[in-house]
């Protein structure tokens, strides 16, 4: 468990650097004008899955209990920046960033009524970050 554990942060970190850099419309909308968004989510969110990775790879107490609470973090950003405003729970400021950036992307869920709705982009990004919790957790509890 712990090999898929070091190597699920770096397919998360692959993803949202595909996702964030390649255009692949309708999957991503990357318009030129949300570079220096992207640059500042980047120096954010990807240092998270090495530290993850770090955390398991050095698989002491300290370290694995350190890198399930960057997988933790990293669910909560994603529900309160995603499925809380899918709910009704968003700021004006999430809505004019969805508007702007997410409004023409790929989406499955019912899209009436609401005021953001999660893309495919960003439910493959929730997948991963809840499968790498779990391995994280495993590797944890099976330190």
């Amino acid at each position: 468990m712990t090999v898929i554990a070091i190597i699920v942060p770096f397919v998360w970190l692959l993803w949202l650097t595909l996702t964030e850099w390649v255009p692949m419309f309708p999957l991503n909308d990357l318009a030129p004008g949300n570079v220096r968004g992207r640059v500042l989510a980047a120096s954010i969110n990807y240092p998270f899955p090495l530290l993850i990775a770090a955390g398991v790879a050095l698989h002491q107490t300290w370290s694995l209990i350190t890198a399930t609470a960057l997988c933790c973090l990293i669910m909560v950003g994603h529900l309160q920046s995603w499925w809380l405003p899918y709910f009704g729970v968003s700021t004006a400021a999430q809505r004019e960033v969805y508007r702007r950036d997410y409004a023409r992307t790929l989406k499955i869920l019912p899209t009436e009524g609401r005021d953001i709705v999660i893309d495919v982009q960003h439910m493959v990004v929730g997948a991963l970050s809840l499968l790498m919790l779990a391995t994280t957790l495993a590797a944890t509890l099976s330190g």
